[in-house]
């Protein structure tokens, strides 16, 4: 029997169910949504604009596509938040952590995937499932009647931000985003790059070596800034004005911030050993990390940009072993609107003045693809269990799920509001015996062995309610 939100299934709470659950997005939170609704007995509608209505990011009509990266970030679930996040969806039988497994890609000790399958078998496993319907159109207005959860990312519509943004009667707020370029394998000279995870992390000799390392030396890392700082940007439109997410900077913008930024950065040199000239400590690494299967196709890790098209290949041809590369995608910004969520939704993470729509992923002011699809999670399970005539006891603030929850839905200061990754700042402090004054890892597993207990009793007590 799983332990998800009423997936024992007891025949009257299916004859509760009155209506069909409507989901606007397709992406990571939309898709868990789906995926938990329907599993939990319930029809469900996804609303997806791609590929009729296309965005500047996107290149497929296919549900979960990975835009920004194809990393799901550290996997370790007993000393990081995200990897505590990645086992409390799998405990929760979920759709995107599963299908991440299935299509995992060496990466030390990250979980990246080879993205196109990954979205593959997503749209697959949403598209044949018998509780679940795709209708492809843009959304413009903020239904009325009905359930709805509106889990349109960083890429909503203008015309539906417009809608909210009408509807809540406050100015959206707005971030941009960068993403890093792709290049391809073969266009990398090997003479000059190797293969190496940083510090050898990984039990495989494929995930000790799943990143490929282009060496700078002092004077090829100055030029290198002077070029990013000369560079042509891509320029805002009147009226806009660059807020950055800290974690996903443009590598111009962190070059602004001081020279010795980048190679402190994404460009640290650390936990690495030339095997082309292992005698010379390079001054400055650029890193890229596999993004397919065949191994065809790598992304720079950490090189998000707005520098426009001709710059960047002029940039990038700068770095060694690139100086013939060819792109499978070059990078570039897009804008990010999200709700002022702390102000805008209930604890139900639904909007307030109209409560029959929630509001999950990035929208609510999470960033990161896991964040996404674990508000997807919650907001489909809390979704359900009031369509049943029931309503689910809040998630604890222990857990990694309660932690984001709580922070988008009024933990957060809302003058201050802005897009948060999961991390144990969000978490209530240890007490006395759990706590107390520890080493960082000795501190982080008790905050995961708290989670992982309180996490499993939750969804223990959801089943045995159902029953």
């Amino acid at each position: 029997m799983t332990a998800g939100l009423f997936f024992c299934a007891a025949p009257n709470y299916i004859t509760l169910m009155q209506d069909t659950l409507n989901i606007i997005g397709g992406g990571m939170a939309g898709s868990e949504a789906a995926w938990q609704a329907a599993n939990a007995g319930l029809k469900v509608v996804i609303h997806e604009m791609r590929p009729m209505v296309e965005t500047f990011a996107h290149r497929t009509g296919n549900l979960g596509e990975m835009v920004c990266s194809n990393s799901f970030r550290s996997d370790d679930h007993e000393q990081n938040a995200v990897g505590l996040l990645h086992w409390e969806m799998m405990q929760a039988d979920d759709l995107i952590m599963q299908t991440a497994y299935k299509h995992r890609l060496p990466a030390g000790g990250a979980l990246a995937v080879d993205r196109d399958p990954f979205a593959e078998s997503i749209t697959a496993a949403l598209t044949s499932h018998p509780n679940i319907s795709v209708s492809y159109e843009e959304v413009t207005e903020l239904p009325s009647g009905g359930q709805w959860i509106i889990a349109t990312g960083p890429l909503t519509s203008g015309a539906l931000a417009q809608a909210i943004q009408t509807e809540t009667g406050a100015e959206a707020l707005a971030f941009f985003d960068a993403i890093a370029p792709i290049v391809y394998h073969d266009s990398i000279n090997m003479d000059v790059a190797w293969m190496q995870s940083r510090y050898d992390k990984g039990e495989t000799k494929a995930e000790r070596t799943a990143y490929l390392n282009c060496p700078m030396t002092k004077d090829q890392y100055e030029a290198f800034i002077d070029a990013l700082l000369a560079a042509e940007k891509t320029a805002f439109k009147e009226g806009e004005t660059a807020g950055y997410f800290d974690g996903c900077l443009p590598i111009e913008v962190m070059a602004e911030r001081g020279r010795e930024t980048l190679r402190f950065g994404p460009m640290k040199p650390v936990g690495l050993t030339n095997a082309n000239d292992p005698e010379n400590k390079p001054y400055a690494v650029v890193q890229l990390r596999r993004d397919n299967a065949l191994g065809t196709l790598f992304n720079i890790v950490g090189f998000q940009t707005k520098m426009k098209y001709g710059s960047q290949k002029a940039v990038f041809k700068m770095i060694p072993g690139l100086e013939d590369a060819e792109f499978a995608r070059l990078g570039g910004i897009h804008r990010n609107t999200f709700l002022n969520s702390p102000t805008l939704l209930d604890a139900q993470m639904r909007l307030r003045s109209k409560p029959n729509i929630r509001f999950a992923g990035q929208i609510t002011g999470v960033e990161g693809y896991v964040e996404s699809a674990a508000m997807g999670l919650l907001a489909a399970r809390m979704a359900v269990a009031e369509m049943a005539g029931q309503e689910l006891r809040p998630v604890p603030h222990t857990t990694a799920m309660g932690a984001l929850v709580t922070h988008i839905t009024g933990g957060a200061e809302a003058k201050t509001f802005q897009p948060m990754n999961v991390n144990f700042g969000l978490f209530p402090p240890l007490d006395g015996v759990r706590g107390g004054r520890r080493g960082r890892k000795e501190r982080y597993k008790a905050y995961t062995d708290r989670a992982k207990l309180d996490w499993q009793a939750w969804l223990g007590q959801m089943t045995l309610d159902a029953a």
